[in-house]
């Protein structure tokens, strides 16, 4: 790297996350040269796809299932169910009960409110509004908060159903165990404590998509998002620069733009002297957030649920009702290890066959730990699936694991483990990372902030960026007019030719607890 000062570019991209990606896609598509650089040999961040188990078994490193690829404003602009093909199963997520019974959330919201029964119409009537405004749920959400709404019903709909749900009578108006245990289980994604209004909300927006577009599951792997990302950034004259750590900006080329998708501790770090002091006290109040235990596992035959109604979803919340969740919850924030656990479980390969060899499968799994922590949580994890999944155990043919701190050393975004790259708590949604009609835009000269750390926050939506890159085109660039990132015309994403699309799912053999 030391002739790169050499050289000249429009924008530097440090990082090649989501964010980092969409925001490389936007320059380029704007005439800009563009570079990103990558310190692993591979790009994606949270976009990666490998054999971490076995030979042919393909895992998804952090993201697996994406709620945000049909909803959010970036991947719409982009075309990405164009470029990538997609699997929607019929139902988003379920959750296990206590004797055999399961709470499921199907795409189509009048299935889910009847298989519900009494609570049905609480339901329905809870986010069938969302649901019939799922576009503008995902405007508004997927903003910074710090603005005047563009649909003041619904993000006053929104944000009043999220209170409701994030206060201390959040199981109310169901009068059942099952609709509480489908909330909880999302709410339980944000690593929150519970309820949490922040909680509420993020749970409310992925329980929106969930009955509006549903889950959808990218063919091949998440990693097949970034790939979509990279060749269009390529195509359009960008470079992108893997196996090369950023230590200090004097290592990159002179540029007008440097982007960082990194943690903003990082990038503050790296942009040193070049922000202002009051700027950089701000940043260091910024807050992270608890950790995750990934394990990976590589399955001779599908997890044999005892209820087969949960082989009609790719992701499974472990954790019982909604008391059994909020208490593994909160004693992760209370800083130990909870026992059992909440675990969320995705076994995509039951709707892509390019994951694992034939008949066999693979399974995503992660539970939230304390921040930092070191603490090998496989055999919790093991335990709590063998609740629901009988013989569960006999199945594994491979592992592979990640404590909090080695989710760090994976991806330095990850503070202490904490994949959302800061608390997603109401404070720091609001001011992310700081308060400011224009977060993206840090207090030095050409320095955007794209990653999570910063509006609208955690989650595979490309939102960080796209956002960051549009403000470096207004304020650097002198460009107000957004380019257009639509794929080419005619381009139709298909899946491989060996890819088959399951009319059902046939169960395994169930055993008997």
């Amino acid at each position: 790297m030391s002739s790169a000062s050499a050289e000249h570019v429009d924008a530097v991209v440090v990082g090649s996350g989501p964010n980092g990606l969409s925001a490389a896609v936007t320059l380029a598509r704007a005439g800009l040269s563009v570079r990103v650089y990558e310190r692993n040999a591979t790009v994606g961040g949270g976009l990666r796809t490998e054999e971490v188990t076995l030979p042919g078994f393909r895992h998804d490193i952090c993201s697996a299932v994406h709620p945000l690829a049909f909803a959010s404003g970036f991947f719409r602009r982009f075309g990405l169910a164009r470029r990538v093909p997609f699997v929607v199963p019929t139902a988003s997520y379920g959750t296990p009960l206590d004797g055999g019974r399961v709470a499921m959330a199907y795409l189509d919201l009048e299935r889910t409110a009847d298989d519900l029964g009494v609570d049905g119409p609480a339901w329905r009537a809870l986010l069938g509004p969302l649901v019939e405004h799922a576009d503008a749920v995902a405007q508004f959400t997927g903003s910074a908060l710090l603005q005047v709404p563009r649909h003041p019903l619904v993000a006053a709909r929104f944000g009043l159903t999220a209170l409701a749900q994030g206060g201390p009578w959040w199981g109310l108006p169901f009068r059942t165990e099952a609709p509480g245990a489908l909330l909880a289980g999302v709410f339980a994604h944000t690593t929150l404590p519970l309820p949490s209004v922040a909680g509420a909300a993020a749970g409310l927006t992925l329980a929106t998509y969930a009955h509006a577009r549903g889950w959808p599951i990218p063919v091949g792997g998440s990693q097949a998002i970034a790939d979509a990302m990279v060749a269009d950034i390529e195509a359009h004259g960008g470079q992108v620069v893997t196996g090369t750590p950023v230590e200090s900006l004097a290592e990159l080329p002179e540029s007008r733009v440097v982007v960082f998708d990194t943690h903003v501790a990082d990038a503050a770090r790296l942009a040193g002297d070049r922000l202002a002091p009051g700027y950089l006290r701000r940043v260091g109040r910024f807050r992270d957030g608890n950790g995750v235990f990934k394990a990976d596992f590589a399955l001779a035959g599908p997890v044999p649920w005892t209820n087969p109604e949960l082989f009609e979803t790719a992701t499974v919340h472990l954790g019982g009702s909604r008391r059994d969740i909020a208490a593994a919850e909160n004693a992760v924030a209370a800083g130990w290890e909870s026992d059992p656990p909440y675990v969320l479980v995705s076994q995509p390969s039951l709707f892509d066959g390019t994951r694992a060899p034939a008949g066999k499968h693979v399974l995503w799994t992660y539970t939230h730990v304390p921040r930092g922590s070191t603490e090998d949580r496989t055999e919790a994890i093991i335990r709590r699936i063998e609740q629901f999944a009988p013989g569960f155990r006999d199945l594994i043919l491979g592992t592979s694991t990640m404590t909090a701190r080695q989710m760090e050393q994976h991806n330095p975004n990850y503070h202490g483990g904490d994949i959302s790259a800061g608390s997603p708590d109401f404070a720091q949604l609001v001011a992310r990372p700081v308060l400011s009609s224009d977060p993206w835009r840090m207090p030095g000269h050409g320095l955007y902030l794209a990653s999570a750390s910063a509006a609208p926050g955690p989650g595979v939506h490309g939102l960080g960026g796209y956002y960051a890159a549009r403000s470096a085109l207004r304020h650097s660039f002198g460009v107000t007019r957004m380019p257009d990132l639509s794929p080419a015309p005619g381009q139709v994403a298909t899946p491989p030719a060996s890819f088959p699309i399951p009319d059902s799912i046939t169960p395994p053999t169930l055993r008997e607890p």
